[in-house]
């Protein structure tokens, strides 16, 4: 059977809206992770059959095919193509499970996959209110066959979040007590070193910006809900941040023929969907498709990473998989860390890498909430 390898991972410190990494192009920020995962390696960049990135909003330096744009910034060989993906929170996820396919198919044996994305530069929603000079006030609007399913009812991200916490009975007290474990968990991780095989400094910029080490459940219950009668305040939500993220991965052939000692290997990946309104519900159903297809069950998990978008979208998947909550993100989330949306699913899947390695562990799960109810799952299996 074929296998898609993974060579390593790699992803930047994130930084904050405004913060360390504000100013830097995305092409450049995509060209430094893609640079120090090829020298990591240790494979010459010629032989890279295709760059897949994820990026969201890809306007003025997003646009024009930033993975192609990132590669020949990093002064690699033009003969190389690239391709950008967005299936929103979750593109540099599907970014990895387009060049695991292309592997597992025998249409490529070297493939580079990530994610960038500068929030700071290009405010996130941009390629939606773009629409609005061209008489379009939002994606849905104006579709009559969208009306006929869905209505005129609220797309958001807030108002899924919100229906999540009040379907499943969670209290603003219960998503603040998550939040702070998020932090906690990521300044203890930062403290230890946890992240250290997976960054790559740019410049003097060496750590994750997001954690608030002075934070505390008093401070977050004195913040004001995003809209009234919501339990959904800024202290339970990811933040807007920079980044940029990749792995690479390999055929069987491409290992051997290059005497490669992988990480690991793709054991599983898929995608599902749920109600688009509901929107962030979708890994719930997603991760149960994961588990019967493979025939793991929840237990034989080792470590998940499920992105924080928000704290009511962990605590429903929490409550709907029983899986065990000191094996969820245990490094902390997007509520402490960022979510960089374009770079946050390669972001995730370097982090699980390299805690599976550390702790000696074998399967690790991700998955994200998306817009549109889109949800992707990777089962790892560290090697």
């Amino acid at each position: 059977m074929a296998e898609a390898y993974v060579l390593d991972a790699v992803r930047t410190p994130v930084g904050r809206r405004g913060g360390a990494l504000s100013a830097v192009h995305p092409a450049d920020l995509g060209a430094h992770v893609i640079r120090a995962l090829m020298h990591r390696a240790q494979i010459d960049p010629a032989l890279v059959d295709d760059v897949i990135l994820g990026c969201v909003d890809t306007l003025g330096p997003q646009a024009g095919n930033l993975a192609r744009t990132a590669w020949l910034a990093a002064g690699f060989p033009d003969h190389v193509p690239g391709v950008t993906v967005d299936r929103q929170c979750g593109s540099s996820q599907q970014a990895v499970h387009f060049a695991a396919q292309a592997v597992l198919s025998g249409t490529a044996e070297l493939v580079l996959a990530g994610g960038v994305q500068n929030m700071s530069a290009v405010p996130i929603g941009s390629a939606m209110l773009a629409g609005r000079e061209l008489g379009f006030p939002d994606p849905f609007s104006g579709s009559k066959g969208w009306q006929e399913c869905y209505g005129a009812e609220e797309v958001s991200q807030f108002r899924s979040a919100d229906l999540i916490a009040r379907h499943w009975d969670l209290s603003r007290a219960q998503l603040e007590e998550f939040a702070l474990r998020s932090h906690e968990h990521a300044a203890a991780a930062i403290d230890e070193g946890r992240f250290d095989a997976e960054l790559v400094a740019y410049g003097d910029f060496r750590v994750d910006e997001g954690p608030r080490r002075d934070t505390s459940l008093a401070k977050m219950a004195a913040l004001k809900p995003l809209s009234e009668g919501s339990c959904i305040t800024a202290a339970v939500s990811s933040q807007l941040s920079d980044g940029a993220s990749a792995t690479l991965l390999a055929s069987e052939a491409f290992v051997r023929e290059h005497k490669l000692k992988p990480k690991a290997r793709i054991h599983h990946l898929s995608v599902r969907a749920a109600d688009p309104v509901w929107m962030l519900t979708g890994p719930i159903p997603a991760t149960a498709h994961a588990l019967r297809k493979t025939g793991l069950t929840i237990r034989d998990i080792d470590l998940f990473e499920v992105n924080e978008a928000f704290a009511s979208v962990v605590l429903a998947w929490l409550d709907e998989t029983g899986a065990d909550p000191d094996r969820v993100n245990v490094n902390g989330g997007a509520i402490a860390l960022g979510h960089p949306i374009g770079a946050s699913g390669t972001k995730l899947f370097a982090t699980l890498l390299h805690e599976l390695e550390r702790r000696d562990a074998r399967f690790g799960l991700q998955t994200m909430c998306e817009g549109g109810g889109t949800a992707n799952v990777t089962i790892v299996e560290r090697l």
